[in-house]
C-alpha cells in the first residue's frame, strides 16, 4: 500500500476504514498482503504544510496516522535466517517423494515469529509469480492452528483459506480433507505456513489427533510445511513418538529478544527513519536505545508498538516529535510494562 499525500484541492484522503484488509488466513487477504507495496509517505514542505486549510490538515494527518499504523517490516537477522532456511527447504523438497523436511520457528511472544513467517511466504509467492506470470495458482497457504483443535477444525481452516464452499454437517473430515488436498495439488501449492503451532500438544489426545491429521496433509501434499509457535520446545509439540518424529523432520529456528548491541541500535535507527513527523529530531530514538531496551526488553513487537503509538500521539497532540517524555506516557503490552518496572526497580 502506498499512502500518498492528500491533494488540498480535492479535499482529502477519505476514511481510514476504507483501507481495511481481509485477514491473511483467507486467500483474498493473503493476496492483498502479498501484492501490497511497502508503505511510503512524503512530508509536505514546511510552507505548504503551514498553509493547509483545517480540512486539508485533517486529511493530511489522517494519511500520516494510517502510514504509522502499518507495521514496517525490518529485515533483522532472524527474518533473514528464516527466509534463508525456508527457501533452502523448498528447494531441497521440490523433487522429494518421501518425507519432506520442514521448519519450525519458536520464540516468545512479540519476537517477530508471525512477521517472519509471513515474509517468507510473501517472498516465495513473489518468486513463483515472477517465474510464472500467467499462472492463477496458489503457491502459498497460510493458516493458524485451531484452538482446542480437531482434525475437522484443521481441515476447515484449510478450506476457509482456499475459499471453498461452506462446510455443512453432512461433510465429514475425510470429505473435506480430500477436497482440500485436490484443490491444493491442482493449484500447485508448494509452501504451507501454519502459525500458532504451540496449540498442538502431543501430551493430549486432542493434540495427537490434530498432529496425525496435520501429518496426513504433509504426506499427501507436495509442499514444504513451515510452522511457528510460542516456545514450541516447552509446549508439548515434541512430546512422545509423534513429537520425536516431527523433531526429526524439522529444522528449528529460535527468535528472541535483542541484546543491547549494534543490531539493536540499527533496528531503532531503521524504525526512526520511517517516521513522518515535522518536528522530530534525527537520532533522538537512537540516543534513547538503552531506555527503549529497558522499556521493551528487546522485544521487536513491543518496540514497534511503542514507536508507532508515540508517532500517532505526536500527530494527534500536534507536538510532531517523539521525546522520552512522550515515550514514558505511551502504554504498550502488559508483559513489557511489568518487566520494565521490575528492571527499573
Amino acid at each position: 500500500m502506498v499512502v500518498s499525500t492528500p491533494d488540498p484541492d480535492t479535499g482529502g484522503a477519505g476514511g481510514l476504514l476504507e483501507t481495511r484488509r481481509d485477514p491473511t488466513t483467507q486467500l483474498s487477504g493473503w493476496r492483498q498482503f502479498v501484492e501490497a507495496d511497502q508503505t511510503s509517505f512524503e512530508l509536505l514542505p514546511e510552507d505548504r504544510w503551514r498553509s493547509l486549510s483545517p480540512a486539508d490538515q485533517e486529511s493530511y494527518d489522517d494519511a500520516r496516522i494510517l502510514y504509522h499504523s502499518e507495521l514496517q517490516v525490518v529485515r533483522t537477522s532472524a527474518v533473514r535466517e528464516i527466509a534463508h532456511q525456508g527457501r533452502l527447504l523448498t528447494l531441497l523438497n521440490q523433487r522429494e517423494t518421501g518425507a519432506r523436511r520442514g521448519l519450525i520457528v519458536s520464540g516468545q511472544q512479540t519476537t517477530g515469529k508471525t512477521t517472519a513467517l509471513k515474509q517468507l511466504g510473501r517472498l516465495h509467492e513473489l518468486r513463483v509469480r515472477q517465474r510464472h506470470p500467467d499462472s492463477d495458482g496458489i503457491p502459498v497457504v497460510y493458516l493458524t492452528a485451531p484452538p482446542k483443535g480437531s482434525p475437522r477444525k484443521l481441515a476447515i481452516e484449510f478450506a476457509r483459506f482456499l475459499g471453498l464452499p461452506s462446510i455443512s454437517a453432512r461433510h465429514n473430515t475425510i470429505d473435506i480433507t480430500n477436497v482440500v488436498c485436490q484443490v491444493m495439488i491442482e493449484a500447485r501449492t508448494d509452501l504451507v505456513l501454519v502459525d500458532e503451532i504451540h496449540l498442538l500438544n502431543h501430551g493430549t489426545t486432542a493434540g495427537e489427533d490434530l498432529s496425525d491429521h496435520l501429518k496426513y496433509f504433509t504426506e499427501h501434499l507436495p509442499a514444504t510445511f513451515v510452522y511457528a509457535g510460542i516456545d514450541v520446545e516447552q509446549s508439548g509439540v515434541f512430546t512422545g513418538i509423534r513429537g520425536r518424529q516431527m523433531g526429526g523432520r524439522c529444522t528449528l529456528v529460535r527468535t528472541g529478544a535483542f541484546p543491547r548491541n549494534a543490531e539493536w541500535r540499527s533496528l531503532i535507527a531503521t524504525l526512526e527513519d520511517t517516521l513522518r513527523l515535522h518536528r522530530h529530531q534525527s537520532q533522538t530514538l537512537v540516543n534513547l536505545s538503552d531506555y527503549l531496551h529497558q522499556r521493551t526488553g528487546g522485544m521487536i513487537g513491543s518496540l514497534s508498538h511503542l514507536i508507532r503509538a508515540a508517532a500517532i500521539t505526536a500527530i494527534l497532540d500536534q507536538s510532531e516529535r517523539i521525546t522520552q517524555s512522550l515515550l514514558k506516557k505511551t502504554r504498550i503490552d502488559h508483559n513489557s510494562e511489568n518487566a520494565s518496572r521490575q528492571r527499573a526497580g
